[in-house]
């Protein structure tokens, strides 16, 4: 069995659904997909490009805590190997008031650079080229 075909959902719960769906939204210009609401006591909202295999899924449930990212090391890393891309992802997210912080591996430093959402969770721009 291949799962070469897959469309990847990359699910998490959060306690900021609004501020964490703004942050990967208007701060990085991903599309919000699609959002519901009270579907088994979950909110939620689904954040990705229309064409992509891939979307992002952010959940909350009342009651139940979800709290913060467990380690500075916990990233999604995404490759954009095009500079004028990269700086431009990199500038929208420091206007829309995120900080560039520090990461963990100084590996993602040389040619990246971090961000950390609202959930501690945090997201590299690498100016690389996937090559593996």
């Amino acid at each position: 069995m291949s799962l070469a075909g897959a469309i990847l959902r990359v699910a998490r719960p959060t306690d900021q659904l609004e501020a964490v769906a703004a942050f990967y939204r208007d701060g990085l210009g991903f599309t919000e997909l699609t959002r519901f609401t009270a579907h088994n006591g979950f909110d939620g909202v689904m954040l990705g490009h229309p064409h992509a295999p891939w979307h992002l899924e952010f959940t909350q449930q009342a009651g139940h805590p979800a709290g913060r990212a467990p380690t500075q090391d916990n990233l999604l890393v995404f490759y954009l190997p095009d500079a004028a891309a990269w700086q431009a992802a990199r500038d929208r997210l420091i206007a829309f008031g995120v900080a560039p912080v520090p990461s963990w591996n100084p590996f993602w430093d040389e040619v990246g650079v971090t961000f950390e959402d609202p959930d501690g969770y945090r997201i590299v721009l690498q100016n690389a080229t996937w090559t593996r």
